[in-house]
């Protein structure tokens, strides 16, 4: 039998879980935040593009940070202007998904002929692109069943430091693939190695940290001390 504060947390069926109520999608939802949140998706499926193509690795580096970028700028426009809607909220997340998550698989393995007859890899291996993919799904899936009973799962410090760190990992992978790069920084390689490999801990840690709160939100209550 569920408690009442089970109950409480939990919101009538249809309505929503809680925090501000939101509009329903029509076509006022194609507002200016949302604008930017599709561009980010267009944005990744042309750097995508880049990266399949070889040879663009400075302007795919530009073109990752500039879709980057948007993620913070149509957020704090929908918020500081109250533009916030329904179709925001699930767009914001899956943009980020995508070009972070794609990033990494375009490049899994990516390697570039050099001049010289050697070799420059991105630095992305299969463990890396399964921890960040597996972490997102897992985490989003988390998120999704918290707050459908009302619970407050909103990012934390170390999932917003995850995503910082997993977008300058990606963008030191694209500029190590540049022979012009590499030749004017040649330690690149070390420095992305130690970026991506410092993000995976991350979002590694981050999941973990995750599971850990979910797990304190879905602890029963302690029973009182009997009488």
């Amino acid at each position: 039998m569920a408690s009442t504060t089970d109950s409480a947390r939990r919101p009538a069926e249809g309505q929503p879980a809680g925090g501000p109520a939101l509009a329903p999608l029509h076509r006022g939802a194609l507002n200016l935040p949302n604008l930017i949140t599709l561009s980010r998706i267009g944005l990744a499926i042309l750097l995508f593009v880049l990266i399949d193509l070889n040879g663009f690795w400075i302007s795919a580096a530009v073109l990752f940070v500039v879709a980057a970028a948007t993620d913070a700028l149509d957020g704090y426009i929908a918020r500081r202007y109250g533009m916030i809607t329904t179709l925001g909220r699930i767009l914001d997340p899956f943009a980020d998904k995508i070009i972070v998550g794609g990033a990494f698989i375009f490049l899994l393995d990516k390697k570039v002929n050099l001049a010289n007859g050697d070799a420059a890899w991105s630095g992305v291996n299969a463990w890396m692109v399964i921890a960040v993919i597996g972490r997102e799904m897992f985490v989003t899936s988390l998120r999704g069943f918290l707050e459908k009973y009302g619970y407050d799962f909103s990012a934390d410090w170390a999932g917003k430091s995850k995503m910082i760190l997993q977008c300058i990992a990606v963008t030191a992978s694209l500029l190590s693939l540049s022979p012009e790069f590499r030749e004017a920084f040649p330690a690149c390689s070390v420095v992305r190695d130690i970026l991506l490999w410092t993000a995976v801990a991350v979002t590694l840690y981050s999941g973990a940290s995750y599971v850990f709160r979910a797990a304190s939100m879905l602890r029963p209550p302690a029973a009182g001390p009997r009488s």
